[in-house]
């Protein structure tokens, strides 16, 4: 039963996702899974869900892992104790970890912050703005991989998984 739960959120999510990808009036939409990325990350500023403020300086010069989530998407649960768990295992090596909470309910969105003990900002995208028109991300989840100059390197659109991520940062980190 669990599993044909897990499956029909998974589903749930790619309808979403490609519903996004209309709303936004792409010709065909970006393929799902991991990719290769360029161009300059869009700057990031704003209040963060648990009241702080974010801003350019606050990852100018650092890795940045860019994870677009919502409390109500099934796959963004299931990668959010391991994105902690990076964001942790790395904080203290110049990766900063910065969440992209998309047309979600506010209140929602915090309640999932305590859930899963999310230490790392996070960002409300409403009207899904920064998500589609600043990075061409058509739905959630979706995380995207900035090196230190800030150019934009790697991308997955769906759930990413632990192993290619962290692989990800240990590349950029030099190991």
């Amino acid at each position: 039963m669990a599993g044909v739960r897990v499956v029909a959120a998974v589903l749930a999510a790619a309808v979403l996702g490609l519903g996004a990808w209309a709303a936004l009036g792409s010709e065909r939409p970006p393929a799902l899974g991991q990719g290769e990325l360029s161009g300059p990350m869009p700057a990031l500023a704003g209040e963060t869900l648990d009241g702080g403020r974010i801003g350019p300086a606050d990852y100018r010069g650092e890795i940045v892992v860019l994870n677009f989530w919502a409390a109500w998407c099934a796959p963004c649960r299931i990668e959010q104790p391991f994105l902690q768990r990076l964001h942790e295992e790395y904080a203290d090596d110049g990766v900063v970890f910065l969440g992209i909470d998309y047309r979600d309910d506010a209140a929602a969105a915090r309640a999932h912050i305590r859930e899963f003990g999310v230490t790392y900002p996070s960002i409300e995208d409403p009207d899904g703005s920064i998500t589609g028109a600043r990075f061409g991300i058509p739905g959630v989840p979706a995380t995207i991989v900035v090196d230190r100059t800030g150019e934009m390197r790697l991308r997955w659109l769906g759930a990413v998984n632990e192993e290619g991520l962290e692989g990800a940062i240990q590349e950029l980190l030099g190991g």
